[in-house]
């Protein structure tokens, strides 16, 4: 199964095979046999189809409005990334009278993060980032498109305040999907020119400019960021070593086992990864950058990247009323407490599906998902429920693929099954509360890998399949067509 269809899978978009025999199965050695080429350019292409169907499916293409005169209702969209984008098409097909206005703070038109690291590599251009690739793409679906940052809103008078010039812009329905910034630690030096994150495309054109092959390059951070950058910076033929505050790589995605045989692999491949460590300073020495770390030499380098996470941006909302936690708190409808606005994306708190709980998942799968429902409400108000989202990520690092999903450091009480195969790079972890499968972590697996999903999203009792699992958790794609006939 090639990586494209392994990723529609992930996001539903494809239908489930034929099982394969229940019989329990060695697991068979990994091969990095697929160009990491091929492996990155399918994740791209499938998340470009994501959106494209998440958008297809809102409704019939109408003829849109262009008299701003005569208009149904003004929609303003703050950030202009795939939930701001997702957001504002959905809103024209089901409102062809209504004014929109997207307002994105970056100089760029709407592009995606997720397709930076293919212009690290030079495999596309700026434009190949951008989000909708048709010229006058958004004057044709009369999406006006402002350039700017908005400084504050006023939720009583309806207005966003835009900080160029201050001017006051109205609204009467309001999506806020600014998204989220990177974070900055506190170390010494993080200020200097030859030192970036990796987040928008102006850093990308810095990490251009400043990485050649034989650079010396130290990057701080192996978290999902800092994983997507590291094959970028390998592509380019930078000497690369990551240092990581967490006892492996991808704490936040990985298992114990699943991040240190990812590090392994890294390892394999001529990257340098200190885990349990961290950047203490940054010192410039003229030439090169002496970068101390806190268990190990000091490492001359030529140029530093930070990838320490990311957190949402909500600082101009201060005095809006607009209530915020560790993102802007909504209800399942994407509606903040204030009446008439909404949030979606990086930015917006929401219904986890596995826990229940509202949390800020910053995937570009829960952007869109959320720019489709709060823009029906938008419309319609009351007319989409947001059933929440299932955690999930996927991650392609020097060709090898690995995936977590839901709840997958497992439950209280609960129970797991793993197989492990350290030579070849094959590991499949899933957690168990009671007879349901609640959580996954993969490494090196990938045939008919999005039946765990099914079987997690299904919340689908699994009988006798529970004991199958557990002698060989290999078998979920059997145990997802025996308990649900291949549908979720």
């Amino acid at each position: 199964m090639s990586i494209l269809n392994i990723i529609k899978r992930l996001f539903g978009q494809e239908k489930s095979s034929p099982a394969q025999s229940s019989t329990p199965q060695p697991i068979e050695p990994t091969q990095a046999s697929t160009p990491v080429e091929e492996v990155k350019d399918s994740i791209q292409t499938a998340m470009n189809e994501v959106t494209d169907n998440i958008i297809e499916a809102a409704e019939p293409n109408p003829t849109p409005n262009t008299n701003h005169e005569d208009y149904s209702m003004h929609h303003v969209i703050i950030g202009s990334g795939p939930a701001g984008v997702v957001a504002a098409e959905s809103i024209r097909k089901l409102d062809p009278k209504a004014m929109i206005t997207l307002i994105g703070d970056e100089p760029e038109p709407p592009y995606s993060r997720m397709a930076i690291p293919y212009f690290l590599e030079e495999n596309i251009t700026e434009e190949g980032s951008h989000l909708r690739k048709t010229d006058n793409h958004y004057d044709n679906k009369n999406i006006n498109v402002v350039r700017d940052r908005v400084s504050s809103i006023n939720p009583d008078d309806k207005t966003v305040t835009l900080e160029s010039n201050d001017s006051l812009l109205n609204w009467d329905k309001l999506l806020i999907a600014t998204g989220s910034h990177p974070i900055s630690p506190p170390i010494p030096g993080l200020d200097n020119p030859k030192v970036s994150n990796c987040w928008t495309l102006e850093d990308s054109r810095k990490i251009v400019e400043g990485v050649k092959p034989g650079s010396v390059v130290v990057q701080i951070g192996a978290g999902f960021i800092g994983c997507i950058i590291l094959e970028s910076l390998v592509k380019r033929g930078a000497a690369l070593t990551v240092v990581e505050m967490g006892d492996r790589m991808v704490p936040r995605m990985l298992d114990q086992q699943c991040g240190t045989m990812l590090k392994t692999w890294c390892e394999n491949k001529g990257v340098t990864v200190l885990t349990s460590s961290q950047v203490n300073s940054i010192e410039d020495k003229g030439k090169r950058l002496l970068v101390s770390v806190s268990n190990g030499e000091p490492i001359e380098a030529d140029f530093v990247i930070s990838a320490t996470g990311v957190r949402s941006n909500t600082a101009f909302l201060e005095g809006s009323g607009i209530k915020v936690d560790e993102g802007i708190l909504v209800n399942r409808h994407l509606e903040t407490n204030v009446p008439d606005i909404f949030a979606a994306g990086d930015v917006a708190q929401g219904l986890d599906f596995s826990t229940g709980e509202y949390t800020v998942q910053a995937i570009q799968p829960t952007a869109s998902d959320h720019g489709l429902i709060s823009s029906k409400n938008m419309v319609n108000p009351g007319s989409a429920i947001h059933q929440g989202a299932v955690l999930m990520n996927v991650l392609a690092t020097l060709g090898l693929i690995s995936v977590s999903y839901g709840l997958w450091e497992g439950v209280e009480g609960g129970e797991s099954a793993e197989l492990v195969d350290t030579d070849n790079f094959r590991y499949i972890r899933l957690q168990f509360d009671g007879d349901k499968i609640v959580g996954a972590n993969t490494l090196g697996i990938t045939q008919n890998i999005g039946a765990i999903r099914g079987l997690i999203q299904s919340k689908t009792a699994l009988g006798v399949w529970k004991e199958r699992l557990m002698e060989n958790p290999l078998n979920f794609m059997d145990a997802y067509v025996g308990v649900t006939g291949g549908h979720t």
